[in-house]
């Protein structure tokens, strides 16, 4: 079923869900709400192994002309954020990881800081009302699946920022590249457009083109 074939189905079972008390937009629509799901071995392996691999966040660059351009990108996307992380070095830490983390996963740089926008505005340690944790609301049951099962840690700077890409990564993949379908997933709300258009409206803020 094509996408927008499958927002008219789930139009057309809104009042009847709604009569039964079944229909819950509030929370579906609710940052970091990523389901629970079982991983088949070659899945979870990969997922174990690029969150067990904790280098530390240094872009590699190679050549000068592409450190230039990663620098011009950081000025650039520091005077954009200084509002929410005034203070230079937390802000320069934070745009340096997700440049690496994003980098490092395959991801646009610009898309994961529209859906870390979304998410959680920017704030270390925020959580939602169904549990998801910092700047990416990864919901700490992925703890368990490819971690030691210590919540805590999703408040850890590059921690968050891996486990969110790595967990994006495979919903692309698992949608073979739609964005759209993949963010809802990591959303929880698959095949609903408010959520991909939100993180896609911030993502064009983010698009910076180094001059």
């Amino acid at each position: 079923m094509s996408f927008s074939g499958e927002i008219t189905r789930r139009k057309s079972l809104t009042p009847f869900l709604a009569g039964l008390g079944l229909l819950c937009i509030g929370e579906q629509a609710q940052a970091g709400g990523q389901l629970e799901e079982p991983l088949v071995d070659s899945v979870r392996t990969a997922l174990s192994s690029a969150i067990a691999n904790q280098s530390p966040p240094i872009p590699e660059f190679a050549d000068t002309e592409s450190r230039l351009k990663f620098l011009r990108w950081l000025g650039a996307a520091s005077d954009r954020l200084k509002r929410k992380k005034p203070e230079w070095n937390v802000r320069r830490e934070f745009l340096q990881t997700i440049w690496y983390e994003s980098k490092r996963a395959g991801l646009d740089v610009a898309l994961v800081m529209g859906l870390v926008q979304v998410e959680s505005n920017f704030r270390k340690f925020a959580v939602s009302r169904v549990g998801a944790r910092g700047y990416m609301q990864v919901m700490p049951f992925w703890t368990r699946v490819l971690g030691d099962g210590d919540a805590s840690r999703l408040f850890h700077l590059q921690t968050n920022l891996r486990f969110g890409c790595v967990i994006l990564r495979h919903y692309l993949d698992r949608e073979r590249g739609d964005l759209v379908l993949a963010l809802g997933r990591y959303n929880g709300s698959r095949g609903q457009a408010p959520y991909p258009n939100a993180v896609l409206a911030a993502r064009r803020y983010w698009d910076i083109v180094p001059g």
